[in-house]
């Protein structure tokens, strides 16, 4: 509920703070006093554009500040998807600078405008004498249904399936499209498999190969210098190793002598041993390595193999062309397996379409059931509120499965007992919509729980005995919620839990508007002046009396 407004040097509003009651809250006042104005103000902490042109006084800012005492309940969604700070009231400021700026907080953290409205339909609904959008919207008709029907969690559990069928759908339509672009490439991503599948390379062949290659190259070379150094170490006039056995056992027999001695004769040994295993290592080399013409030429055409897919596949190593290989692979069979996930998906969306069918159709059954009931309760209230020949009549027609079953709810109407239904939005007036909404929502309030509602001259047209039975609904209404009404009408005023009366005041040459709370006296002699002029009667003053204390 709205506990406190505060607004600060708007329009023709100085400084003005209105703490409401939780149930019926009246305001009159004079034509042209300000009681538009007030609304106005409220609507920029609801979400609305800002004009600059609404300072009371253009040197400074304007301050607008609505506290609300909430349910957590109702509002934690909110504060928990845009990480705000939940405290025990809410505030929420809008602020307009002298130069234009606009400025919206909620419990003094900054939000934009979309999140500001969001959040005020959460709190308020503010209904004005010709904003009738949200009754001729058939989300809203089918909500009004729905709420009379009271099946919340049947239509949870039925949202959350279609929810999962949805996205079931969005994946089938993902994967058909994977496996047509997938089909597309499926002959050459096979050609370049079937390649590289039969040239069947190893890990790091290629550069094996290439190491190989260039060691028979040059054969007749390396055996040369091979056999060269064979022949230095072991068969020449005075061969390496022997002078270093020689050398070795002249110092051994001298280790007795210098204590130095033995070191160095054991390092020539450890010489000696690592030469003579160095000539055995040359003489194997050079025994295996032999010219063959014919493997050189097998050579060369492997490794033309792999440097040609080496630039096809623009890598430089036989791993890279390896992992190519395997990437291919999955590929492939990944294409062979799409069309068992689509089959899957197919016969599970199926099962799913099954599913919600029938939840859909005991969805529809259950609104229904209430049209007859619905229809007769806003007709009967229609004629207490001076519609007597106004008749309401739902219609459902079939849809494809949605979001919320397969059913389009329009309301239709007919003022004049004519028999000819239209949309509600084409044929109702403003006044005639107004009062519909009245006698919706108060069905509506009993079934679930509303924002505040706010009716701005909803009783435009009507006057005596239905303008009563408005405020008898109003006051129904005002049981279970804040309901804030702008009104013209002394039956309605008499109703109210709490009366403000708004009127207007000049100082300094400057003309603002102010609000006060009247005393039941009060309340009394405005509701007279309501009544019978400036200066009630003493009838008028008796019939006032009674609309207050009745």
């Amino acid at each position: 509920m709205l506990h406190r407004l505060i607004v600060q040097n708007y329009a023709i509003i100085e400084n003005l703070e209105i703490d409401f009651s939780g149930n019926l809250n009246v305001i009159t006042g004079e034509t042209g006093a300000g009681k538009s104005i007030l609304l106005g103000a409220l609507s920029l902490i609801l979400g609305e554009r800002a004009d600059p042109g609404v300072l009371f006084d253009k040197n400074n800012k304007c301050v607008i500040e609505g506290i609300f005492k909430v349910k957590k309940s109702q509002v934690q969604h909110f504060f928990d998807q845009y990480e705000l700070d939940m405290e025990d009231q809410l505030i929420i400021r809008r602020e307009i600078s002298a130069a234009g700026k606009s400025r919206a907080f909620v419990n003094d953290t900054p939000v934009n405008l979309s999140q500001l409205n969001e959040l005020s339909r959460l709190l308020v609904d503010l209904h004005q004498q010709f904003d009738t959008l949200d009754l001729g919207r058939s989300d809203f008709q089918r909500e009004v249904v729905d709420a009379l029907a009271g099946q919340p969690e049947v239509l949870q559990q039925y949202a959350q399936l279609f929810s999962k069928y949805t996205s079931l759908q969005k994946e089938l339509k993902d994967l058909a499209a994977q496996r047509d672009n997938a089909n597309k490439e499926y002959d050459y991503n096979k050609f370049l498999l079937d390649e590289l599948e039969e040239a069947a390379f190893t890990e790091n062949e290629l550069e094996t190969l290439d190491t190989e290659l260039k060691a028979l190259s040059h054969a007749e070379e390396i055996k040369n210098s091979l056999s060269k150094v064979y022949y230095q170490l072991k068969e020449d006039e005075q061969p390496v190793l022997q002078v270093l056995k020689q050398m070795q056992s002249s110092l051994q027999a001298l280790s007795g002598f210098h204590k130095e001695i033995p070191a160095i004769a054991e390092r020539l040994q450890s010489s000696y041993v690592e030469l003579q295993d160095i000539a055995g290592e040359v003489e194997r080399i050079n025994d295996q390595l032999q010219y063959d013409g014919k493997r050189m030429e097998a050579l060369n055409e492997r490794l033309a193999l792999g440097y040609r897919l080496f630039k096809k596949h623009a890598v430089t190593s036989t791993n890279e062309l390896i992992a190519i290989h395997k990437a291919l692979s999955e590929k492939l069979e990944n294409v062979l397996n799409l069309d068992e996930r689509i089959n899957w998906l197919e016969n599970e969306g199926k099962q799913l379409q099954a599913q919600l069918q029938q939840k859909a159709e005991a969805i529809s059954k259950q609104r229904k059931a209430q049209l007859p009931a619905f229809e007769q309760k806003v007709n009967a209230l229609l004629g207490q509120v001076g519609m007597p020949n106004a008749r309401l009549k739902v219609e459902m027609t079939v849809v494809p499965l949605n979001t919320f079953g397969l059913d389009h709810i329009e309301f239709l109407f007919d003022a004049n007992k004519s028999n000819h239904f239209a949309p509600i939005r084409k044929v109702a007036s403003g006044g005639e919509l107004s009062r519909l909404m009245l006698c919706i929502k108060s069905l509506v309030a009993r079934s679930v729980a509303l924002p505040t509602l706010i009716f701005d001259e909803i009783d435009t047209g009507i006057s005596g005995e239905a303008a009563r039975q408005v405020g008898v609904i109003m006051k129904e209404l005002a049981g279970g919620i804040q309901v804030i009404c702008i009104t013209h009408q002394p039956q309605i005023a008499g109703k109210a839990d709490a009366h403000y009366f708004v009127y207007k005041t000049e100082m300094g040459g400057k003309v603002t508007t102010s609000v006060r709370l009247l005393e039941q006296e009060e309340r009394i002699n405005k509701i007279a002046q309501m009544l019978g002029g400036e200066k009630p009667t003493a009838a008028a003053l008796e019939n006032a009396r009674e609309m207050v204390l009745n």
